[in-house]
């Protein structure tokens, strides 16, 4: 018989709800706020877990949050039951790794709909963890491809989100973290010998971020910081290393992703060397219009300075730019606002 944790601070609904799942075969624990569950949950190792968001002591948000954290009951399906219908509440919810949301009020088939079918998404991910090899690497044993390494970045990394401008990483830190950008744009940036910022590289999201060597622990070589707000997955660099020597095709097909990218950094590279200061900034511009991803009409808003530093020439010069790409009609330019009207017209600027 499957057990589950039910954490509701409303006495009568607490009741009434437990009495559904008995009826329905099932073996129900009850707790009335959130520290009592959490304790429960320690104690009782249950099944699956259906709990309220709005309670007294520790709210629904904190009982996922602790025991996500605890490696005997991260594993727990977990179902959140509240009156709150707002979008954001859900997203919040389920941001934070919850399987289900259910809103009060709900009726009893909503109610054994959910617990069954997370009960038996557990089972089955259950079964096909048991049916693997155990002498592979635990960690890595089932990245088979380069996209089964970014879900494991997605799944088992450390998230972290950063501001608009908030540094990451600065160059001379330890590099101790390799990144997934799961959402946002990161900059990548080194300080010339005249104290003048150079941007490297832009990351958008499903890129890796932070690579350095794998044998030494050298420092990171230059400075990353988010240009929009972002959110990245990180893993040690240890972890990493162990699981690309177990999975010898994964390995591979990093090494193809990390060439291309620094095909495109000496592509930028040339472009800068030997391309005119209009071509440089038109050739920019539609760089960041890809990565931010946005569509050619859609405004940007990027700073002039991140422009000329991308570009690799003076602010003065990039402004002048901008101001003759705006009579020609190009662009629309309203404040830090860009908006693409040819973009034609910019892919072949000489």
């Amino acid at each position: 018989m499957n057990t589950i944790l039910l954490i509701e601070d409303d006495a009568v609904l607490r009741e009434n709800t437990a009495e559904i799942l008995e009826l329905s075969n099932y073996k129900v624990l009850t707790a009335p706020n959130g520290r009592i569950g959490i304790e429960k949950a320690l104690q009782e190792n249950p099944h699956i877990i259906v709990c309220d968001i709005m309670m007294p002591e520790v709210d629904g948000y904190g009982v996922l949050e602790a025991l996500s954290k605890n490696k005997k009951t991260q594993h727990i399906p977990f179902v959140f039951l509240s009156a709150k219908t707002e979008h954001k509440e859900i997203r919040k919810g389920m941001n934070m790794g919850a399987d289900d949301y259910l809103t009060k009020p709900f009726d009893e088939e909503e109610l054994i709909s959910a617990v069954e079918s997370r009960l038996a998404k557990a089972k089955i991910l259950a079964e096909n963890n048991a049916k693997k090899n155990p002498a592979a690497n635990q960690e890595g044993e089932d990245v088979r491809n380069i996209h089964e390494l970014k879900n494991l970045f997605d799944d088992e990394g450390e998230i972290s989100t950063y501001k608009k401008g908030e540094i990451i990483y600065k160059e001379g830190d330890h590099s101790n973290f390799i990144y997934l950008i799961l959402k946002g744009v990161v900059k990548t940036h080194q300080m010339d010998e005249n104290g003048k910022e150079l941007i490297t590289t832009l990351y958008k999201a499903d890129e890796f971020l932070g690579f350095t060597s794998f044998n030494e622990n050298i420092p990171y070589q230059e400075s990353a910081t988010a240009v929009e707000k972002t959110e990245l997955a990180g893993i040690s660099k240890q972890t990493l290393k162990g699981i690309l020597e177990e999975n010898k095709k994964v390995s591979l097909e990093l090494m193809n992703v990390l060439t291309d990218n620094l095909s495109e950094i000496k592509q930028q590279l040339l472009q800068m060397a030997y391309s005119s200061v209009k071509r440089k900034t038109a050739q920019t511009i539609l760089q960041f219009v890809e990565v931010l991803d946005k569509k050619p009409s859609e405004n940007i808003k990027i700073s002039r300075s991140d422009l000329a530093s991308v570009a690799g020439i003076a602010t003065e010069s990039l402004i002048r730019t901008l101001s003759s790409f705006k009579k020609e009609g190009l662009l629309e330019i309203e404040g830090r606002n860009i908006k693409v009207l040819d973009t034609e017209g910019l892919k072949i600027m000489e």
